[in-house]
């Protein structure tokens, strides 16, 4: 009797439209790994996947809404933030994560972020950082540490970058955490935490881009796992004025913000329907 051979499954095959693999991320791209640290995430939370949607916008970490086997949505550059918002106040019910890169969510996306966050509302954040746009030629962006090489920036980038988890404070979010895709558990573990997290939540995750940034600046993959093990310190609850992107100094990685406050739905609702006004409408 002849056996069939069993094709051996992943453990996030229903997660994945497999009709869509294999990815088009370069070898030796960190993506994949926030990709899947973020989908084990979600299976662990325990968060209801049927009500579960993900927003990108344009980039090479966008392209991950187009791979989850979900509700998801690849919107225009810079508005996955606006486009998700929409979604969750139209239906409150909805766990609603945006996937998305530092390009998109910080440069062109930058100014919807910040109103998102003042809003607080209900929404995840994962924004890959590979310190420059990674699909569109390796050009300047906000997050390229001072100094760094890029197709814009061949001297060396004149600017320095910005400081996000400083930026989402400053803002408004009520959960402010940054890893690596060398800390995955860590990572995991703060996207599951993010995920059940009420309010505006937000993670930063560092990841190589070994095509472009590492290229030009003698950066392979695995020079960027050593840098990221060598040159960075888990230190939580850190001041968020001392998180600068400079691997010279060391980089602090953690959780630095979690704190509660109203959301922006029920901020709404406590403004526009108040409970004094439907009773007297009654009374009336």
């Amino acid at each position: 009797m002849t056996q069939t051979k069993k094709t051996p499954s992943h453990p996030l095959d229903e997660l994945l439209r497999l009709d869509r693999i294999p990815h088009i991320w370069c070898p030796g791209c960190g993506i994949g790994t926030a990709f899947s640290s973020c989908l084990i995430a979600m299976k662990t939370s325990g968060i209801d996947l049927q009500k579960t949607v993900m927003v990108s916008g344009i980039g090479c970490s966008g392209r991950g809404a187009g791979y989850v086997n979900l509700d998801s949505y690849h919107t225009t550059h810079g508005r996955a933030i606006p486009f998700a918002t929409g979604m969750k106040l139209a239906n409150p019910e909805l766990n609603v994560i945006v996937f998305s890169g530092d390009g998109d969510l910080f440069a062109i996306g930058g100014n919807h972020f910040i109103h998102a966050a003042r809003r607080n509302v209900d929404m995840t954040i994962i924004c890959v950082n590979n310190f420059n746009y990674g699909m569109t030629g390796g050009q300047v962006a906000a997050t390229t540490p001072y100094q760094a090489k890029t197709t814009t920036t061949p001297m060396g980038n004149p600017e320095p970058p910005f400081n996000l988890p400083l930026l989402a404070y400053a803002s408004g979010a009520t959960y402010v955490s940054r890893w690596t895709i060398l800390h995955t558990r860590d990572l995991m573990e703060s996207i599951e935490e993010a995920l059940l997290k009420r309010g505006f939540s937000f993670i930063e995750v560092l990841a190589p881009c070994p095509v472009n940034y590492g290229r030009r600046n003698k950066e392979k993959a695995l020079d960027s796992l050593k840098i990221y093990q060598e040159r960075t310190i888990i230190k939580n609850n850190a001041d968020p004025t001392e998180l600068d992107i400079d691997f010279d100094r060391g980089v602090v990685l953690g959780k630095f913000v979690d704190q509660d406050r109203p959301t922006c739905t029920e901020m709404y609702d406590k403004t526009c329907r108040p409970t004094d006004l439907s009773e007297e409408s009654k009374a009336a």
